[in-house]
């Protein structure tokens, strides 16, 4: 237990302190559906299973309230799990590491999980208060959400009687949102061919961090960077004042729903163009970094000079 299980009201920050301890990033809800199933065991509620691991509790109704119509409120298991390149964190066992900041709660160089465990734990609290009057309660924990909705889309719409259903997956305290933003992935293949890297190569590696990030839908109008982008526009800025650039290796990113905070790049440029790619590099930059300055104030690139690969891509243009 941390100091969340303190904080107000107690009901549920008391779930939500528990639920940090459990991983349940997409496709490894288990452990957590097993937690939710034990709990309703120690309530004596009812508890449904189907196919695709979706899992529903039902509460009955309050004392003169068991005829009322159900309603159903429904939160994903998943979470997205994404770490600083420099934090050392195992999403398979490692419980998540809170913090406070301010009048926020965020976690240590990694995802806090609220989205969507803060809904989760308000379901929890709900299925575990006694005094509450309510009518019948079905709460539903859909798998695989952050992935591409499989759990909801799957779901075996039988288990559920009530019609009335609350998704407890907003952003904003005091909003209520009528609809749903839908999602689509798209699939983009780059034929590149791999050539031996010529005599008079020097390998640079870059590192673009230090960006925000957040939720590709729901964070998307803030204007935050991303580093993936950013750090091609760069490489491909400074290639037109070189000979030659050639990339050895990219990679960023670890959601496709979340925006990319962090990227990193090798790349291999003729020796005699180092001191034109460092400085190039840095004007461009420094342009990026006040351009998005407003959003992202801590945004930092580092390059190193480091082994030269054996072999590169072809030449970018």
């Amino acid at each position: 237990m941390t100091f969340v299980e303190t904080l107000e009201p107690q009901s549920l920050w008391r779930h939500f302190d528990r639920i940090l301890t459990i991983p349940r990033g997409s496709g490894n809800e288990a452990a957590f559906r097993e937690h939710v199933i034990g709990f309703a065991g120690r309530l004596g509620l009812e508890h449904q299973v189907d196919g695709m691991g979706n899992l529903l509790v039902r509460k009955p109704g309050s004392a003169g309230r068991e005829d009322a119509p159900a309603v159903v409120l429904q939160n994903h298991m998943d979470m997205v799990n994404e770490k600083n390149s420099d934090v050392v964190h195992d999403f398979e066992k490692d419980p998540i590491k809170p913090e406070r900041d301010g009048d926020y709660l965020t976690a240590v160089g990694t995802t806090l999980g609220a989205d969507n465990g803060i809904g989760i734990a308000a379901a929890l609290a709900v299925l575990e208060s006694t005094d509450l009057v309510h009518g019948p309660i079905e709460a539903l924990f859909t798998v695989d959400e952050e992935t591409g909705l499989t759990g909801a889309a799957g779901l075996d719409a039988s288990m559920i009687t009530g019609r009335i259903l609350l998704n407890l997956d907003s952003e904003e305290e005091g909003i209520l949102y009528v609809g749903c933003a839908g999602g689509g992935d798209s699939a983009l293949t780059v034929p590149v061919v791999h050539q031996s890297t010529p005599a008079g190569s020097t390998a640079i590696e870059i590192k673009l961090k230090g960006l925000k990030g957040g939720h590709s839908g729901c964070d998307i109008h803030l204007q935050r960077g991303n580093a993936i982008k950013l750090l091609v526009r760069a490489l491909y800025t400074c290639r037109e004042e070189l000979s030659r650039l050639n990339f050895a290796a990219l990679d960023g990113g670890s959601a496709h729903n979340a925006i990319p905070r962090e990227a990193f790049s090798t790349v291999v440029i003729a020796e005699s163009d180092l001191d034109s790619f460092n400085s190039k590099f840095a004007e461009v930059v420094k342009t990026i970094q006040d351009e998005f300055r407003p959003a992202e104030p801590d945004m930092d690139a580092e390059i190193e000079v480091v082994s030269v690969p054996l072999e590169m891509w072809d030449d970018v243009t």
